[in-house]
């Protein structure tokens, strides 16, 4: 029996079959906040030791690497009986979509220290953190998940694709 199925065994019945409905979105979500662990993570390491001056590269080099671990958990857990292509191309789709998704998630943060000016010498370093954490990791990150949510199922992972899929994966041994 999986993680999953013991979760689900013990949870209570109207709930249970909100979450069987939803459970795509669900370990998309999972998945959004294991990689939100890395990303912040590696940010935070970076952008406070070699990478202090450039915080908006931490970020971007932070989240190619949550990136890859998304590909990977997304694919293999989220999605597995969605998706049909090649791995070459579904790779390279899933990586368009995150690499416009970097793009969104990075457009707050630039904003919040370029265009406010929410950074030293303008604001105290306390108020910096505080402003590069909400815009770089709550909002950047929430709308970059709707978009990558949004484009892994229609393009990445499309059901009409999945049939193949789906035969492999109910093929496995559990």
């Amino acid at each position: 029996m999986t993680v999953v199925e013991t979760v689900l065994a013990r949870t209570p019945e109207p709930l249970r079959s909100v979450l069987i409905k939803h459970r795509e979105m669900l370990k998309f979500a999972i998945v959004g906040g294991t990689t939100f662990v890395v990303d912040n993570g590696i940010w935070y390491l970076l952008k406070l030791s070699v990478l202090e001056s450039k915080p908006t590269t931490a970020k971007a080099i932070a989240i190619i690497v949550a990136t890859i671990v998304s590909y990977v958990l997304n694919r293999e857990w989220s999605f597995r009986t969605r998706g049909g292509r090649g791995t070459t191309h579904e790779a390279a789709l899933f990586f368009a979509i995150s690499g416009v998704a970097v793009v969104v998630n990075l457009i707050p943060l630039y904003v919040s220290r370029y265009v406010l000016h929410l950074e030293e010498p303008f604001v105290s370093r306390f108020v910096q953190e505080i402003a590069d954490f909400a815009t770089g990791s709550i909002i950047g990150m929430l709308l970059a998940m709707v978009f990558r949510y949004w484009g892994f199922k229609k393009w990445v992972f499309p059901a009409e694709l999945g049939e193949r899929r789906r035969e492999q994966v109910t093929r496995l041994p559990r």
